[in-house]
């Protein structure tokens, strides 16, 4: 085939390009309104709907939703890692870890489905689940800092942050626009639970194998519910 028989292709791929591109942007809009809304157990058709495009333009920008989560939700999981770094600067270890918790807690109140992404894990999400990974190490570094100032409960795991945000997950579902601000109240007994001195001995944190396979059964977008060391 000769240059000049390609031609009269050339001019249309460029707008098909284009398109999907629009289409793709488009959908990550509308999936962030649906998630932030619903949760993630909104299902693909409706942020379709939402985005104006039909379900096989979806599945072809997307083909798994933890693909559509992974896109919508990179920059959250930015914020989150950016919350530990934030709490690390902090003079005060113990202020950073309170600080840590009540910001990230407040971004699961502002968001619905970035509330069900803190507590379940999306194996096939590549980007999102490594810069999870990412925060976890100074997420350990942090929780020795507050202990070290004796003002972080001696016996605390860093699997009880998994526990703290599923719980907290669980109180912005049940209350809604009903009771907006009742995560506020949780969180705050959640943290002065937490100061030493201790008031009491605590229950077995479970054991890692355990809590994993908890974090197996199916989530709301396909993953695994969460936490797992990344919490």
């Amino acid at each position: 085939m000769t240059p000049g028989d390609q031609q009269p292709d050339a001019p249309a791929a460029q707008p098909l390009r284009s398109d999907a591109e629009r289409n793709r942007e488009r959908i990550i809009a509308a999936a962030r309104t649906v998630f932030a809304r619903d949760g993630l157990n909104a299902s693909m058709a409706s942020v379709a709907r939402e985005a104006g495009v039909g379900i096989a333009t979806m599945f072809r920008r997307f083909p798994t939703k933890a693909e559509l989560v992974d896109a919508v939700f990179i920059d959250r999981m930015d914020a989150y890692a950016d919350a530990v770094t934030t709490a690390l600067d902090d003079p005060d270890p113990w202020q950073g870890f309170v600080g840590y918790v009540e910001t990230v807690c407040a971004m699961q109140a502002a968001d619905y489905g970035f509330a069900d992404v803190l507590t379940t894990t999306f194996p096939a999400a590549k980007a999102l689940e490594r810069r999870r990974n990412d925060a976890y190490a100074g997420m350990l570094e942090l929780i020795g800092r507050a202990k070290a100032t004796g003002r972080l409960r001696e016996d605390f795991d860093p699997s009880d942050l998994v526990l703290i945000h599923m719980a907290n997950a669980g109180v912005v579902n049940a209350t809604g626009d009903a009771a907006p601000d009742a995560w506020r109240r949780v969180v705050a007994l959640l943290i002065q639970s937490l100061a030493a001195p201790a008031r009491g001995t605590l229950p077995a944190s479970p054991e890692h194998d355990a809590l994993y396979q908890a974090m197996l059964r199916p989530g709301p977008a396909g993953g695994t519910t969460a936490g797992g060391p990344a919490g």
